[in-house]
């Protein structure tokens, strides 16, 4: 395979995937950043589910105020399934995005690059810094 730019008679993945017009071009452009948007939204709500599980535990414990440890909590076999599964959606979709990067299509490449930065300006937009229950948003110095 060679770095090409190519827009008609192209295939991505398998022969199915045959580009055989610009509209169709643009259409797969599309696909891909949706794909690569896809890929940021499950890695959000991965983390958004540990989070989830993690609050939980913590609602269902109770630990005294004035504990300084850490609450560690195994998830339950049905959270640990979901994990996993958002986890293997991940993985599926991120081997994808890679097969399409080894067709070596500039344009394509290009609309990975488009569709992590637009995922990862929606999904990755939260809170830096301080505490998990506080403001937030700590000093530079």
């Amino acid at each position: 395979m060679f770095w090409n730019w190519n827009t008609i008679d192209t295939c991505f993945i398998s022969k199915t995937w045959h580009i055989t017009s610009v509209g169709m071009f643009a259409g797969s452009c599309i696909a891909v950043v949706g794909l690569v948007i896809l890929l940021e939204f499950l890695r959000r709500a991965a983390r958004e589910y540990d989070v989830f599980i993690h609050h939980r535990a913590l609602a269902i414990a109770k630990p005294a105020p004035e504990q300084s440890t850490r609450y560690v909590h195994r998830p339950s076999i049905l959270e640990q399934l979901i994990r996993a599964v958002l986890y293997t959606a991940q993985f599926a979709v991120a081997y994808f995005i890679v097969l399409l990067a080894i067709t070596f299509n500039g344009y394509i490449i290009i609309c990975v690059f488009v569709g992590a930065f637009l995922g990862a300006f929606v999904f990755s937009w939260e809170m830096v810094g301080g505490s998990a229950g506080g403001s937030g948003g700590g000093s530079a110095g």
